[in-house]
């Protein structure tokens, strides 16, 4: 029988169950994503959906309300100024649990929660692997890009008269010096504090 059986105590006393999903859900605030077990999901789904739905009116009593559950002042900041402003539309179902299979240790059924509007892949429409191939693989430096300025400037012509090229410095291109010569080059005595007063 299952009589007065309101919610999971996930084999822990109030004290120490309550600080546990006060800390799952000010992580899940802060990162948006977290990954935990399916049971405690659901405890925390029940935990901070309330907390969002207090957060969309912007006043100090409903700030600590949240403060009250959250104890953390940057989860809170987070959660009235980027979370809050987010999901202002939505009349509730701010978070989706996404299975994501069994853990190897005990075989504990694990999942990701997530907040709905803070995943990329699910609001634009894009496949989570185009997503991924959408950014930059490369990294360039800065100097490329000013070099590719400069050459754009010089090779613009003005109406009637051409424009001058900045005079720019020779400069000779350096060798590379060769394995050999390393090889044949003493190593310098290493300098160490030894005997210096600090």
């Amino acid at each position: 029988m299952r009589h007065n059986k309101n919610y999971n105590h996930l084999g822990r006393q109030a004290g120490h169950r309550k600080a546990m999903l006060s800390n799952m859900a000010s992580s899940l605030i802060l990162h948006k994503r977290i990954e935990t077990t399916v049971a405690k999901a659901k405890a925390v789904r029940q935990f901070v959906e309330p907390l969002v739905t207090k957060s969309k009116e912007d006043t100090t009593h409903s700030r600590r309300v949240v403060f009250s559950y959250l104890k953390q002042k940057e989860a809170v900041t987070e959660l009235f100024r980027t979370i809050a402003p987010k999901i202002a539309e939505r009349p509730g179902g701010y978070t989706r649990i996404l299975k994501t299979g069994f853990r190897l240790g005990d075989a504990a059924d694990m999942c990701i929660i997530e907040f709905v509007d803070f995943n990329e892949a699910y609001t634009l429409g894009i496949a989570p692997a185009a997503a991924a191939e959408a950014k930059p693989k490369t990294r360039r430096s800065r100097k490329s890009a000013a070099k590719k300025t400069d050459a754009v400037e010089e090779a613009t012509v003005v109406e009637g008269e051409p424009k001058k090229a900045p005079a720019k410095k020779a400069a000779a291109p350096k060798a590379p010096k060769s394995t050999a010569a390393k090889a044949a080059a003493p190593k310098a005595a290493k300098k160490t504090n030894v005997g210096k007063k600090m």
